[in-house]
């Protein structure tokens, strides 16, 4: 909805117009004047001084507010040029964060026009550091945690959150939060920054986006001796009683919001696949670690083959890392081989895996975890990526190990000795963790890599030509699938409509983007390809049986109305 004085004030559906009507908090003519004050502690319906003289008086603002009206462009440049004057991305995070805290629709304005700049501020990489400093940047609490104190009345606690219609989740246990390992209730930066993206990038109101943090204690000492810590202060709980204690969170979320998208964030390897596979065809959800990863990867390694001049079918992929992410691309990269009508087999011996122990194989397969098993193949052990490279002889290099600089100069110059135009993507976030640099993959192999990276990196020149390193965000993709499960009222969430989001991410690149060695369209196209995205979802649900909702006469059309925009926007900001 546009943010008229109407859509402002509007609720978005009668159970929560009661709702608010009960608590006292929905705005109308008849608020008295010192509800005003309550008025601008709202993030969702204030605007501080871009009331204007009939809204003062309307909703008890006068006296509250300097006199003089500004519009809400005027206040967007006035928060661009505070924010410029801070001097880390973690400040500008914490300001950004109160901003929304305060503003919210000058929060999603400010984003939106400046996706660019912001993106990495809101999202990766800053949010790593975020999450490491959670405790200590703490101010105000955002999404609901869910402990484990809260066994048994998890529904009880529910009913705190107040927003009566909720259509995203992002649940995160804090386990294994980007490549920094178990942040426990610091990972809530997480769950927030994903659905501000859903929103920013994809129209989802944010009034309909919960983040959650599920605790249930932490392995890490660091944390367990830390004053500030927000979490439960012992070690996780395992086994049975980790398992009944996510069934009621999970049962009880799906009771209270029927149908709602439920999305599994940052848990461990362990889980994060048990997870899925108990779930994914009772309610509806999705792991953006191990599927949203996967099809952005794919749309890049796409692009990437276009480029090459070589079918998917003749490629062969070795992935640095052998968690949830890399046998989740490796996963899709198969399906669509399938697809394709290669042999199950043979499309899996298209995509070799390393892991802590060298090159997975055969020999190995009575120690290996579930999710290695299908990439285990007949080979000599191998623990080295060197040799592992000159004997496999991969046409693409995938890193998921948050392994820093392990993509060397040598390994490098192999890929490029061995491929006219090597694939190098070092997916591993925060930017700390990439297995190399853009500057590096370009410089080590003249100019020739087809490059994608997890963090963002800045243009490169090499030879005299400029390149453009795309970046393999998720928030290409989840987004707009997310946006086109709602649009569907989709049931479930299958592997296809990731193919079917990666395929068409990858149609949006354009022969400038080529020109540039870019294998990803730019950023600023963000809610264009996200309305793309979600129509070809909702395309699929219906095709699959599985959407829920009559059938619109134009699905982009549709798509497009559903999604939600802040006040109008200012001119870009030149951060």
């Amino acid at each position: 909805a546009q943010h008229t004085e109407e859509a402002l004030f509007r609720p978005l559906g009668e159970r929560a117009r009661r709702y608010l009507c009960e608590r006292g908090q929905l705005v109308t003519a008849a608020m008295s004047e010192a509800s005003g004050y309550t008025v601008l502690r709202d993030p969702q319906v204030n605007m501080d001084a871009s009331f204007s003289e009939r809204q003062r008086r309307q909703y008890g603002l006068v006296g509250l507010l300097p006199p003089r009206e500004q519009s809400m462009s005027v206040q967007a440049q006035r928060a661009l040029q505070q924010l410029s004057l801070l001097r880390t991305p973690l400040e500008k995070y914490m300001f950004l964060m109160a901003l929304q805290d305060r503003n919210e629709t000058l929060f999603y304005q400010i984003i939106i026009q400046n996706v660019v700049a912001m993106m990495p501020l809101i999202y990766t990489p800053t949010v790593g550091e975020a999450c490491i400093n959670y405790g200590l940047i703490f101010q105000r609490p955002r999404g609901l945690y869910l402990s484990l104190k809260e066994r048994g009345s998890i529904a009880q606690v529910l009913g705190n959150w107040p927003e009566e219609e909720v259509s995203v989740i992002v649940i995160s246990d804090g386990e294994r939060i980007l490549g920094l390992g178990d942040l426990g209730t610091y990972g809530m930066g997480i769950p927030v920054g994903k659905l501000n993206l859903y929103t920013a990038c994809a129209g989802i109101h944010p009034k309909r986006c919960l983040p959650i943090i599920a605790d249930v204690g932490t392995n890490n000492q660091k944390l367990l001796d830390d004053k500030y810590y927000t979490g439960l202060a012992h070690k996780r709980v395992v086994g049975k009683e980790y398992d009944e204690f996510m069934e009621e969170v999970l049962t009880e979320l799906n009771t209270r919001y029927p149908g709602v998208l439920i999305q599994f964030e940052d848990f461990g390897n362990t889980n994060a696949f048990r997870l899925l596979e108990k779930y994914r065809n009772k309610i509806c959800t999705f792991n953006d670690d191990i599927q949203g990863t996967a099809s952005v990867a794919f749309s890049g390694l796409i692009t990437a083959s276009r480029q090459q001049g070589i079918d998917l079918q003749d490629q062969t992929y070795l992935f640095m890392g052998a968690g949830e992410a890399g046998t989740g691309i490796a996963d899709l990269i198969v399906a669509a081989l399938v697809q394709r009508g290669m042999q199950l087999e043979d499309a899996r011996k298209r995509c070799w895996v390393i892991d802590s122990k060298g090159l997975v194989t055969k020999s190995r397969v009575n120690t290996l975890q579930h999710h290695k098993i299908p990439y285990a193949h007949e080979h000599e052990p191998i623990p080295d990526l060197l040799t592992i490279i000159q004997k496999i002889k991969p046409t693409g290099l995938i890193g998921v190990s948050a392994q820093p600089g392990v993509f060397t100069k040598q390994v490098c110059q192999l890929m490029a000795k061995l491929n006219k135009r090597p694939v190098i993507f070092p997916l591993s976030n925060p930017t700390h963790l990439a297995e190399c640099t853009a500057q590096q993959a370009y410089e080590w192999t003249q100019g020739r890599a087809l490059f994608a990276s997890g963090s963002p990196f800045d243009a490169v020149t090499v030879r005299g030509k400029r390149f453009v390193p795309g970046q393999g965000n998720n928030a290409y993709i989840f987004p707009g699938v997310g946006l086109g499960v709602i649009v569907g009222g989709i049931k479930h969430v299958t592997d296809n409509m990731f193919l079917k989001a990666a395929e068409c991410l990858s149609s949006q690149v354009s022969p400038d983007d080529d020109a540039v060695g870019c294998l990803y369209p730019p950023l600023t196209k963000i809610r264009e390809v996200s309305s793309l995205i979600a129509t070809a979802v909702v395309e699929e649900g219906y095709a699959s049986n599985l959407a829920t909702r009559p059938r619109p006469r134009n699905i982009l059309e549709a798509v497009n109305i559903h999604m939600y925009s802040p006040a109008p926007l200012p001119p870009p900001s030149k951060l």
